[in-house]
């Protein structure tokens, strides 16, 4: 299957494995900047690899090239404009968290890709941890029996030479600020397990720290879902001095999960009244990360792949990206607001908080 990365980031060389783990064929890269594709490629031992096509123009990519799918892993601001443009092209694509910066932007990308019956999938890569595969099959199951509450806690440390790595880091236009960009794998993962359907958010956001940035450092919320359940949302990266944790609680009124580790990969507690064998192995489970960004896109890509070739959703697809956005800008509208905010979300975009900060 043809394929082209748009973004050479620092986020792509995962995408690069996972192309790789999943025998795709490479065709094509493309970056705004020469010395980011070279880097990334040489970084992988594909420098010399003259079958790799080079652009700056994913336009032209697209058009020349005619892949079959897609990663996008650009800057945040970029994500719906260049996947409308593949989209309307006929090309599947995968593209980065966040899937947009607006939920009109978001909603586009849903309606159009079923329009053009394109696949799309968010890369919500955490959902294939193995501890977050284990719980969500033990939820499935009806373990849990009445869920009663759970929260995310995406406790982290971003420094000033993170964003003075690339200046789109921290922008409203570009990026959001830790909600957006840090947690929203873990917000994602929050309204997954507890039935999608969020009805009120109230939300709080600060800049403490990070002041030279234009976004936030901090964000705290509460969630109601239909089911009944609440849950809370923390989420910064203000933690000195380093990464501390990004924890999952599932509470229901017959079992207790705790899934822990810097990026949710391991299972901290698993307690479920109808004790099984298997219980025994997944309350010891750990799965070794390199970096907070998991294993998940190799499992990811080859779901993407699979279901290209069988014409079915992907398992994480554009809605998935469309609901974890939503939880976001909601939160984000709370702040700017100061009330509770009801869903489904409008219209909102990361841009109406500009100044939200300005002294």
């Amino acid at each position: 299957m043809k394929y082209a990365l748009i973004g050479c980031g620092r986020i792509a060389t995962n995408h690069i494995k996972a192309v790789l783990n999943n025998h795709l064929e490479f065709a094509a890269v493309c970056d705004a900047d020469p010395d980011h594709m070279e880097a990334l490629l040489a970084k992988h031992g594909l420098e010399k690899d003259q079958s790799i096509a080079r652009y700056t123009d994913y336009r032209r990519m697209i058009e020349e090239v005619r892949p079959v799918l897609v990663g996008i892993a650009t800057e945040s601001g970029s994500h719906a404009q260049i996947a409308l443009f593949c989209i309307d092209h006929g090309v599947h694509c995968i593209i980065e968290k966040p899937i947009a910066m607006s939920i009109g932007d978001a909603d586009e990308i849903v309606r159009r890709s079923r329009e053009k019956g394109v696949k799309v999938s968010a890369c919500h890569q955490n959902r294939f941890n193995l501890a977050v595969q284990a719980a969500r099959k033990a939820l499935l199951e009806g373990r849990f029996g009445k869920l009663s509450h759970g929260s995310v806690h995406v406790l982290w440390n971003r420094n000033e030479g993170y964003y003075e790595q690339a200046d789109w880091r921290g922008k409203w236009a570009t990026d959001g600020g830790a909600l957006m960009n840090q947690c929203i794998h873990g917000i994602d993962l929050l309204r997954w397990m507890f039935g999608d359907e969020a009805e009120e958010v109230y939300g709080v956001t600060r800049q403490q720290f990070h002041h030279y940035l234009e976004a936030e450092d901090l964000g705290l919320a509460i969630v109601k879902f239909k089911n009944g359940a609440v849950a809370t949302i923390e989420g910064t990266t203000n933690v000195y001095p380093q990464n501390l944790e990004e924890t999952l609680y599932i509470f229901g009124e017959h079992g207790t999960v705790k899934l822990g580790g810097t990026s949710t990969n391991n299972i901290d507690v698993w307690e479920f009244a109808d004790r099984r064998e298997a219980d025994e192995q997944n309350q010891h489970l750990q799965e070794a990360t390199s970096n907070v960004y998991g294993n998940g896109h190799t499992s990811l890509y080859a779901d993407v792949i699979e279901a290209i070739t069988q014409d079915r959703e992907p398992y994480v697809d554009a809605v998935a990206g469309r609901n974890a956005l939503e939880l976001v800008l909601a939160i984000y509208k709370s702040q700017k607001e100061g009330v509770p905010v009801r869903l489904p979300l409008k219209d909102f975009r990361s841009t109406d908080m500009a100044g939200e900060f300005d002294v």
